[in-house]
């Protein structure tokens, strides 16, 4: 799309914006709209479904065109942003009602036993004391990784350390941790 065309579509979406300009608003839809439901067809929509989500965007321009800013992105970027995430929201209320309430995943988990549950308070209990024998970094590090579930680059960018210096540190912290476990006879490490 040539940048002539974007400036154009720019003002005519102004004009739908602070007037409500009909002409503008109809040139926009006469050059969009089949854009638009092409698109949504591509993505496996039915002809109808296309259809009116591509009414549903239009009508979004229509009534929020104040929300679009030229200097962010082509008017094309926006309104193809929004047919997008509408399609998204689309597919994920579908996927709401393919829900069974009898599926067994979706029922309460049985209440543990009690001995069950002591057991595992202690060796939470257990595991809390060799995670404090750690270095400082170490406890860190493996706080990030699997209470905050960052990947190590993620953790590498926020620490400023380097990929393998995170790694090792890790590594490092297991070994640590799985030696003071086996060590400690309050803890059953057999499962």
């Amino acid at each position: 799309m040539s940048t002539e065309l974007q400036k154009e579509f720019a003002v005519l979406a102004l004009r739908v914006a602070t007037s409500k300009d009909r002409q503008a608003f109809a040139q926009l839809f006469d050059y969009f709209a089949p854009r638009l439901k092409s698109y949504l067809r591509s993505l496996n929509m039915s002809d109808g479904a296309a259809e009116d989500l591509t009414q549903e965007v239009m009508l979004v321009l229509w009534h929020k065109a104040h929300l679009y800013d030229a200097s962010k992105s082509s008017l094309s970027t926006w309104l193809f942003r929004v047919a997008r995430n509408r399609r998204i929201d689309l597919a994920r209320r579908d996927k709401s009602a393919l829900l069974n309430p009898d599926e067994p995943l979706l029922q309460p988990a049985s209440v543990q036993p009690a001995d069950e549950a002591m057991d595992d308070d202690q060796r939470d209990e257990r595991v809390q004391l060799a995670m404090a024998s750690l270095p400082q970094e170490q406890i860190e590090l493996v706080r990030q990784a699997f209470f905050l579930g960052l990947s190590h680059s993620q953790i590498s960018e926020q620490t400023g350390l380097p990929l393998g210096t995170v790694k090792s540190r890790i590594r490092l912290a297991f070994g640590r941790l799985r030696r003071a476990l086996e060590n400690d006879a309050l803890v059953d490490t057999e499962f």
